[in-house]
C-alpha cells in the first residue's frame, strides 16, 4: 500500500497552513491555519474492508518544565513521547483520498465535536484535550484533525508520521470519546497493511 500527499513531500517542513501554530516575532506563537493536509492512497491489498487514519508525533517533550518558558530552551537530547494530533477510523472501505481543508480549516477554541468525518468515517479524540485540560478560553473535548504546534522553543525538528492502515473489518467497534492508543490496539488483529508519510515542522525558527 502507498501513501502520498500534494499538500507535502517526504520529509519536507509541512506548510504553517496545516500548522495549528507558528512563529510570531513579538508573542513567539500564533494561531495558524490548521488545515488537514490532503492524502491520497493506492494498491490496496484485497480483503480490506476500512481503514483507520492516525497522525502522531513522537517527539513531544517528555517533561514541560522548561516548555514554552522565556529564557529557556527544550533540550535536543530530552527523552520524547508520542502526542496525537489526528485519530479517524472505519473509513469505508472504498475512500482512496481525504482532500485538503476538509476535515479542519482554522483552529476551533474547546475542540471540534465528535461523530462522523466527511468521508464516512469516525474522528476520535487527539492530545489537544489533554493539553488544554483546565484551560478556560481552549478547554474541551478534540475530535479530528488538529495540527503541529511544537513549543515555540524547542531546540528538536519535529517529525509527523500520517501512518494508514487497511483493515479486515468494516468497523472496529469503538465509540465515544477514543484515543489513538485505543486504535493501536483495536487493529492489532485486524491490520492488513500500513503505509506511512511524514512530514517536519518547528515553530522556532533556529530550529
Amino acid at each position: 500500500m502507498h501513501l502520498r500527499s500534494d499538500s507535502f513531500r517526504p520529509y519536507d517542513r509541512l506548510s504553517s497552513s496545516l500548522a495549528f501554530g507558528e512563529h510570531d516575532p513579538d508573542t513567539h506563537f500564533t494561531f495558524a491555519g490548521n488545515r488537514n493536509p490532503h492524502l491520497a492512497w493506492s494498491d490496496v491489498p484485497e480483503g480490506t474492508k476500512s481503514f483507520a487514519l492516525i497522525c502522531v508525533d513522537h517527539d513531544v517533550p517528555s517533561v514541560g518544565d522548561d516548555v514554552n518558558q522565556e529564557g529557556r530552551t527544550v533540550p535536543v537530547d530530552l527523552p520524547r513521547a508520542p502526542f496525537y494530533h489526528w485519530v479517524l477510523i472505519d473509513l469505508p472501505a472504498h475512500v482512496r483520498e481525504i482532500a485538503e481543508g476538509s476535515h479542519s480549516e482554522g483552529v476551533v477554541a474547546k475542540g471540534k465535536g465528535s461523530g462522523a468525518s466527511p468521508d464516512g468515517g469516525l474522528v476520535g479524540l487527539n492530545d489537544y484535550t489533554n493539553w488544554f485540560d483546565g484551560d478556560p478560553d481552549m478547554g474541551g473535548q478534540y475530535f479530528g484533525y488538529d495540527g503541529p504546534a511544537p513549543p515555540w522553543n524547542d531546540e528538536r525538528m519535529h517529525g509527523y508520521r500520517f501512518q494508514l492502515f487497511a483493515l479486515d473489518v468494516p468497523s472496529l467497534g469503538l465509540s465515544g470519546p477514543f484515543t489513538g492508543p485505543d486504535v493501536l490496539d483495536a487493529i492489532e488483529a485486524h491490520t492488513l497493511a500500513k503505509a506511512e508519510i511524514m512530514g517536519l515542522y518547528a515553530i522556532n525558527p533556529d530550529v
